[in-house]
């Protein structure tokens, strides 16, 4: 055995557990099917804009411990994630905030706004909601529900609202002040550099192998090592001798105009049904730079197939059954450890991707 751990993926968790691995001693061989590191947080820089090539990524986390550790690594600017909603040509602030309602119902005080959303709410009054639509309308009523909602759902699930389940929006964030920060978390940013630099500084001293499908060449990568971590997916570790768990993915447009500035902010959200895709990103806007050319990126959510990168796990009751099949086997494996989005089947914010492999490392100690 050439390494103490090979580690299958150079996305957070394959690196933050790489990085925490090599501190302790432990000789560390990280591969990464991708021609690149990062994972779906890879930024690539083009003619000075750092461009989110699997979708924006903005860090925000109330855990001080993991924004001191990525902060150890690089800069984060203050970056603040104020998307906001297209629907019918007019423009609405997200989160749903007193802005929001002012623009759609004319109402200025909370007490208005609050009366409105009560209003709106009574027709699910005395019910108990089946599925997302009826969730959705019993939180913030049916104005909300149809202009800002529904349609970007159904785009994003591929499914109509009444077709899925209520426990996708259990809650829905409804803010009466006039606050247009996305995140209610006490810190967020973006790495100044993009994202690709702060996993190349976690990795810094590792050794990284790009290129390499684990599943193509197991039989000899699995004598690399005495312990793996796994961070694909975990029904194509096992073959998929259950079946295939389900996702949603997503298709990117990207294009460079020849313009400084496209829509004046980094997300925009289009809401409406028959527009394919759900959002627009204006790269430029994460970092503030100033260039004389833009990037935006267009967001085309697709159902999953084999081949394609899957994003989103749907969690219904078919597939967490499905995926409990996958962590028996998984349970009993010696030398083989499953951790990160794909392994766990779960989908994890970048701060709770990081806690959980510096947890999976600290159980390692033991």
């Amino acid at each position: 055995m050439k390494y103490d751990y090979l580690i299958v993926g150079a996305g957070l968790f394959g690196a933050v557990s790489a990085h925490e691995l090599n501190k302790m001693g432990k000789k560390v061989l990280v591969i990464e099917k991708r021609e690149h590191i990062g994972g779906n947080v890879y930024t690539e820089n083009y003619n000075g804009i750092q461009v989110h090539k699997y979708g924006a990524h903005i860090f925000h986390t109330n855990d001080k411990e993991i924004w001191d550790y990525v902060n150890s690594f690089v800069e984060f600017n203050r970056f603040t994630n104020s998307p906001l909603a297209n629907y019918l040509g007019r423009l609405y602030n997200l989160p749903f905030n007193m802005n929001t309602f002012y623009q759609l119902w004319g109402t200025k005080t909370p007490s208005e706004a609050a009366a409105k959303i009560a209003e709106q709410r009574k027709e699910m009054d005395g019910k108990e909601p089946q599925n997302l639509e009826e969730q959705a309308i019993s939180l913030v009523g049916r104005d909300i529900y149809e202009a800002l909602i529904k349609g970007y759902t159904e785009k994003q699930w591929g499914r109509k609202a009444t077709e899925l389940p209520a426990f996708i929006i259990r809650r829905l964030p409804v803010r009466f002040t006039y606050d247009n920060n996305y995140f209610s978390d006490k810190y967020q940013g973006v790495p100044i550099g993009g994202y690709t630099k702060l996993v190349e500084h976690i990795l810094a001293g590792i050794e990284v192998k790009l290129g390499i499908d684990f599943m193509a060449k197991r039989t000899e990568l699995d004598k690399l090592a005495d312990k793996i971590i796994y961070t694909g997916p975990i029904d194509e570790y096992y073959q998929y001798c259950f079946g295939k768990l389900e996702y949603r993915s997503l298709r990117f447009e990207t294009e460079e105009l020849a313009i400084d500035n496209y829509q004046g902010n980094a997300v925009v959200n289009y809401t409406e049904e028959n527009i394919p895709f759900t959002r627009i990103i204006e790269h430029k806007h994460f970092d503030q730079v100033e260039t004389d050319h833009t990037i935006i990126t267009k967001e085309y959510p697709s159902e999953w197939k084999e081949g394609d990168e899957p994003y989103y796990p749907v969690n219904d009751d078919k597939n967490m059954e499905l995926f409990k099949k996958y962590c028996l086997l998984a349970k009993n494996e010696k030398n083989i450890f499953f951790g990160g989005r794909l392994a766990e089947y779960k989908y994890y914010d970048m701060h709770q991707v990081i806690k959980s492999a510096l947890y999976f490392v600290e159980k390692l100690k033991s």
